[in-house]
């Protein structure tokens, strides 16, 4: 029989196509091997547990003809086109007053969950869903939006914005990967409560300056156990939401923690949240180690995917964010130094960037808002505008927290 299949990621399924194959091995999954039909969305969700990607065999499916023929042949293709994603429907600037006051509602959640855990005040389910919603929102509109207002925003207390930006990275992620509005308020659940485990445990513990004692390792590891503690005890029952708490500590080559599971033994989500938390974690400034660029943080990621992470988790990552995420300093191949704005999907390396130096590395007053697609020649006319470093942050003297930009 004729066999004609189409890698698509879970998050496009639709009722009718035929998995033939999936990207991990069939045993440990509820699916029968021989292939199956998708019926229903709840079994998209499913499968979305345990696959990012799933081959379809064409001949057999009854699903509508376009989504199938826009797909790479034979799976050479490592991801689809977007045929069903999620686009920017509102402008960024648009965007910004929604972006701001959902950003304002997390970080005042942040703050809440952490202060009920230390005063032994059980979580409100519906409390965290109101903030969240907003957030994920948001990000459904304009995900470029949030990201760079969190660029603009001072990072003054680690908890609270790490809260906040895995959160929102989480809810990223999802989208990029097309999953169900209800999955994406559920893994920016599971982001906001990543580390919510360590409010209950002793708060020097976290702010140690060097090497913790083994002693001080397996307390510190008990995070993971209190979350979901905190977790199961608040009424949320989110299942992406559980595994990122659960299983975000885990690693792709069993080396993490608390239970040692490697490759598909970890649930999706938690392959998601273990990237996430590790990304933003490098950004950050920490008591034992200064923030880096996201650019850096990134290509960390990257050299340890199929080692730590899974590989093809770690490649859908790093295009969800693009080469220079959102909210980057980069320097330009015209002297100019700005910070990225926003991103061009179709041309990854050529983003919207704010300027904010020109090539003497003067401040321009007003700063300028560029379209790296539409920039064609730098000021000689003899080669197209690109970025060609990204710099470290407070590269220059800038602070993008104090110059006001949105």
């Amino acid at each position: 029989m004729a066999l004609e299949e189409r890698r698509m990621l879970v998050g496009l399924l639709e009722k009718g196509m035929f998995v033939s194959r999936l990207d991990r091995d069939w045993v440990g999954t509820p699916f029968p091997f021989q292939g199956f039909f998708i019926e229903s969305e709840k079994d998209v969700e499913l499968l979305g547990n345990y696959c990012t990607s799933v081959f379809i065999d064409v001949i057999k499916s009854n699903a509508p003809a376009e989504p199938l023929l826009t797909l790479g042949r034979n799976g050479k293709s490592v991801f689809p086109p977007r045929v069903q994603e999620y686009r920017n429907t509102v402008d960024l600037h648009d965007e910004l007053p929604r972006a701001r006051e959902a950003h304002a509602s997390a970080r005042k959640l942040a703050e809440r969950l952490e202060a009920d855990v230390r005063g032994s005040r059980r979580l409100v389910a519906g409390d965290i869903h109101e903030a969240v919603e907003p957030m994920v929102e948001s990000l459904i509109r304009n995900v470029d939006a949030f990201f760079w207002l969190m660029a603009l925003l001072r990072r003054d207390d680690y908890a609270y914005s790490h809260a906040v930006h895995c959160s929102a990275l989480a809810a990223a992620f999802g989208r990029h990967l097309a999953l169900p509005r209800e999955v994406l308020v559920d893994l920016a659940t599971g982001g906001m409560l990543l580390d919510i485990g360590k409010a209950a445990l002793p708060e020097e513990l976290f702010k140690h300056p060097g090497p913790l004692s083994p002693e001080a390792v397996v307390a510190m590891r008990s995070h993971v156990a209190e979350g979901l503690k905190v977790f199961d005890e608040s009424g949320l029952h989110g299942t992406w939401a559980r595994d990122i708490l659960a299983g975000h500590h885990e690693r792709h080559d069993g080396s993490g923690y608390p239970n040692g599971l490697k490759g598909d033994q970890i649930p999706l989500a938690a392959r998601m949240g273990g990237i996430i938390d590790t990304y933003d974690a490098i950004c950050s400034d920490r008591p034992h180690a200064k923030g880096a660029s996201r650019h850096v943080a990134l290509q960390a990621v990257y050299r340890a995917s199929d080692k730590l992470y899974q590989g093809e988790v770690v490649e859908q990552f790093l295009q969800c964010l693009c080469v220079y995420p959102t909210g980057s300093l980069v320097e330009l191949s015209s002297g100019e130094v700005g910070i990225v704005m926003a991103q061009n999907q179709a041309r990854r390396l050529r983003p919207r960037v704010m300027l904010l130096l020109d090539a003497d590395k003067r401040a321009y007053k007003p700063y300028r808002d560029i379209d790296l697609m539409a920039v064609e020649r730098d000021a000689g006319g003899s080669t197209a505008v690109r970025i060609v470093t990204s710099l470290e942050p407070g590269a220059h003297g800038l602070d993008p927290a104090a110059l006001f930009l949105a």
